[in-house]
């Protein structure tokens, strides 16, 4: 088996690269704290190179003693002691260096390497004692080292009440030092070793949570800049379309929609700037008449039917996204004379239907997975509110988008007590904004009225060619 095909061997020398890499990294940053630390700013937390075997070695003096005994001759059978010397720091440094490899700590060649170290540490006790019974300590460091869970107190125990019996028929009562040492050692090392590594793996847990959240926080604004910039675009470039068709016959309706376009997009900065601070509450009521206006100045007939119990502002703020999304979607991508828009409801659940008579297709075909961006979004915004989405082809013809979300009853109770009153607040000053851009539904009507006898596809028409010449 080559080096790389050992699993075990290869997460070892991850580590130990690691580890060789912030060492490498380390001298510019130590410069860099210290020029933080002079100019007074703070400076930031830093992890330190990962642990390794290297932190265990320097136990292993504890066995000079021994190995002195050895150099003057005054141990008996040399040659046994020496043996036993060498096979224990052997399988000691090897033990210790898997330690600090989950995968090495688990696997069976470390526990058996344990018992072997057991084996040759109980001999040596046994046959020399003295100086030769510190090597129980040091197999609590490796015991402890390797061994987490529930396990670690009975086997401390256990190992602590064989050195104390081996060094007591040796030693007599210095065998409560080796016994104490034995514990000491197993308990604080598998402790330390222990709070190190939930250290580290919160702190990871940590940088992955603010890296979620982050993504989080970027899909938000990007749904919420589309739901926005998409809609209100698609009403200014109506609009335009509009005021340049009637500029040369109609000077003073050409200067309503100017106006609206002036109103609308004077809105778009408002909401905007609320999106970019994270607060914008949308208000039902106002997108409900913003579609109106779109739909009329569109050559669209709009019904608009509204029934049910009060709603929270978070579920407002909800179906007036979908009422936005499906409104663009028809401007923009249906040949419908006619747009049903319908809410109501019970006390429990709450419907929104937007059905359209047109032929054209919706949103690049969506039968299948509900294409487009702005319904994807949608859809999964209105399932992490406990409701769902369903976009179609309506069975008498033209497109269905229906969406359902429940209604919280200690929400709803909370809002008419007044506690969202900062959300009412931005609702109120929502409708202000769209109060000019709901005047002129009028001037909408009237401008359907003269785009009716024309013989062409209205204003919607030469929206889809003027956008399909700025494409070209």
């Amino acid at each position: 088996m080559t080096r790389n095909s050992n699993p075990i061997t290869c997460r070892i020398h991850e580590v130990r690269e690691a580890r060789r890499a912030w060492k490498e990294a380390w001298p510019p940053r130590r410069a860099a704290f210290r020029a933080r630390r002079k100019s007074g700013e703070p400076v930031p937390e830093e992890m330190g190179p990962p642990p390794s075997g290297f932190a265990l070695l320097p136990w292993l003096l504890m066995g000079m003693g021994a190995f002195s005994n050895l150099l003057q001759g005054t141990t008996p059978n040399p040659w046994i002691g020496g043996m036993g010397l060498l096979a224990f720091n052997s399988l000691y440094i090897s033990v210790v260096f898997r330690a600090f490899v989950k995968e090495g700590r688990d696997a069976p060649a470390t526990r058996w390497a344990l018992v072997a170290m057991l084996a040759i540490t109980s001999g040596l006790g046994i046959g020399y004692g003295g100086s030769w019974l510190y090597f129980f300590p040091l197999l609590g460091l490796a015991v402890g080292a390797v061994t987490r869970g529930r396990t670690l107190p009975k086997l401390a125990f256990a190992l602590s009440a064989l050195a104390g019996t081996i060094a007591g028929f040796r030693d007599g009562w210095g065998a409560v030092g080796i016994a104490y040492a034995t514990f000491l050692s197993t308990a604080v090392t598998a402790a330390i070793l222990s709070l190190s590594e939930a250290v580290r793996e919160l702190r990871a847990a940590r940088e992955e949570l603010a890296r979620r959240a982050v993504e989080k926080e970027r899909l938000r604004f990007s749904r919420d800049l589309h739901d926005l910039l998409g809609h209100t675009l698609s009403v200014i470039v109506v609009k335009s379309e509009a005021a340049r068709r009637l500029a040369h016959r109609d000077l003073e309706a050409a200067l309503l929609q100017v106006t609206d376009i002036e109103s609308v997009g004077r809105q778009a900065l408002t909401e905007i700037r609320e999106a970019v601070t994270g607060y914008r509450e949308g208000s039902l009521t106002t997108e409900l008449d913003g579609a109106r206006s779109a739909l009329a100045a569109a050559s669209v007939d709009p019904v608009v039917r509204r029934s049910g119990p009060p709603l929270t502002p978070q579920t407002e703020a909800l179906l007036g996204w979908v009422v936005r999304e499906a409104v663009t979607n028809v401007v923009r991508h249906s040949d419908a004379t006619r747009c049903e828009i319908t809410v109501d409801g019970t006390p429990d659940l709450v419907r929104l239907k937007i059905t359209d008579n047109g032929t054209g297709a919706t949103v690049s075909e969506p039968l299948e997975g509900l294409g487009g961006t702005g319904l994807k979004g949608l859809t999964e915004r209105l399932a992490a509110a406990g409701g769902s989405l369903e976009a179609g082809r309506a069975p008498r013809g033209g497109f269905l988008v229906t969406a359902e979300l429940p209604v919280d009853a200690t929400e709803l109770a909370n809002a008419e007590s007044g506690d969202t009153e900062p959300a009412d607040s931005e609702a109120a000053d929502a409708e202000a904004a769209d109060a000019e851009l709901a005047d002129s539904e009028a001037a909408d009507a009237e401008l359907a009225d003269s785009e009716a006898g024309s013989g062409g596809t209205g204003v919607r028409g030469a929206t889809e060619v003027s956008e399909r010449e700025q494409l070209a």
